[in-house]
């Protein structure tokens, strides 16, 4: 099996590939030591039984350049078809700055076709292709040359079998009528501002068991100094300080160095140095912080007024368009819309674009007592009042 380790090499493969509907991809990486993704394999597949119709192209080679991929990326003639795409399209716009369009998720598509929710690569496999995938390789260190011929076979398994997963999901959006439903998921992996992390931003994914505001601005300081260091030294921000440390360190509000010496969860490397220096900094910060400053909880869902008679019935109609449109619930609607919802709020995911079309319409119907539930069989149907 071919490794590509040219820029003309894969500008030669990628030329073919333009006269093509589709390609699949998919990528290898490293993150556990950097902030960022090492990306160390990409595999290219096309619809065709010819020898060479999927490769494998090492970006680690001297003498390769990903721009004749990129330029694929830019094709919209090409579909571009990954399996849960997220985090490739993520190493592809940090890398380059660039997403591929058209773009097509098997895995989103499966979810709207009733495979379940976040399906995974291996179950589509099994189902659609009637086939097995050896996973012994999956979390061998790609970034260590040469591959071994199992590395190989594994990489290119991740796109010769996407193939035939594309094209019967895409044939079954095309029965259903749901191409749109995809869409609009898809719109989310394709804004760069799903991959751009702000510091100032990152303490909202600190988990807290407390809302003050004098403590969470200095969460907020310590989290936004983790942040910038992390990516700016590319390195994972667990290398910085973890989560209990960065609490303990809100709770304690060291002032010195020696103050750190005293911690029980921060690594000893952090306890001296820049990111010393800089934990005691951001502290102070938060510390200082002016009241009109400080962080701002959001509590309006605690303070919703849930009709929890209506909550119920929400959520066995739910269940109800559940099992009739063969989609996942909790991509439907969350428990929290089913909350707002019932408290009368109306911008909720739940109530716009294809959800509307499957759940929210007859939502609110029920909200506004058009519409009642009965029992027909082993089934629930709404019933127009």
């Amino acid at each position: 099996m071919k490794i590509l380790t040219t820029t003309q090499e894969l500008a030669t493969f990628c030329k073919a590939a333009a006269d093509y509907p589709y390609v699949t991809v998919d990528t290898e990486f490293l993150r556990e030591r950097t902030y960022y993704s090492k990306l160390c394999l990409v595999q290219i597949a096309v619809p065709s039984d010819d020898e060479g119709s999927a490769v494998l192209v090492d970006p680690l080679a001297e003498d390769m350049s990903l721009d004749p991929l990129y330029e694929l990326f830019a094709n919209e003639d090409v579909v571009k078809v990954f399996h849960a795409a997220r985090q490739d399209l993520e190493i592809f716009w940090v890398e380059a700055g660039v997403f591929p369009k058209p773009l097509f998720d098997t895995q989103v598509a499966a979810m709207v076709c009733g495979f379940g929710e976040q399906v995974g690569y291996e179950t589509l496999v099994r189902k659609i292709c009637k086939q097995g995938v050896d996973k012994t390789s999956r979390f061998t260190d790609w970034s260590r040359r040469p591959l071994s011929d199992a590395q190989k076979t594994y990489a290119l398994a991740d796109v010769t079998h996407l193939r035939q997963i594309y094209e019967y999901l895409a044939a079954e959006l095309k029965k259903t009528k749901r191409s749109h439903w995809v869409a609009e998921e898809l719109k989310i992996l394709t804004q760069p501002t799903t991959y751009e992390i702000q510091p100032q931003d990152a303490w909202r994914r600190v988990k807290t068991r407390t809302n003050s505001a004098k403590f969470l601005a200095v969460v907020r300081e310590l989290a936004q100094f983790r942040e910038s260091y992390a990516q700016s030294n590319n390195v994972p921000r667990s290398r910085v300080f973890k989560d209990d440390a960065l609490i303990e360190l809100a709770s304690t509000k060291p002032k010195t160095p020696a103050d750190l010496g005293g911690s029980r969860l921060l690594l000893r490397e952090a306890r001296k140095g820049v990111i010393a220096d800089g934990i005691l900094a951001a502290v102070k910060r938060g510390v200082n912080c002016p009241a009109e400053d400080m962080p701002k909880v959001d509590n309006s869902r605690d303070k919703l007024k849930v009709n929890p008679a209506l909550a119920d019935l929400l959520r066995v109609l739910l269940k109800s368009k559940t099992e009739s449109s063969g989609v996942a619930a909790k991509l439907i609607a969350t428990s929290a819309d089913l909350d707002q919802i019932a408290a009368g709020e109306r911008d909720v995911p739940a109530m716009t674009g294809w959800r509307y079309e499957v759940f929210g319409e007859d939502a609110l119907k029920l909200c506004e007592g058009k519409i009642a539930l009965a029992a027909n069989g082993q089934s629930v149907q709404a019933v127009s009042l």
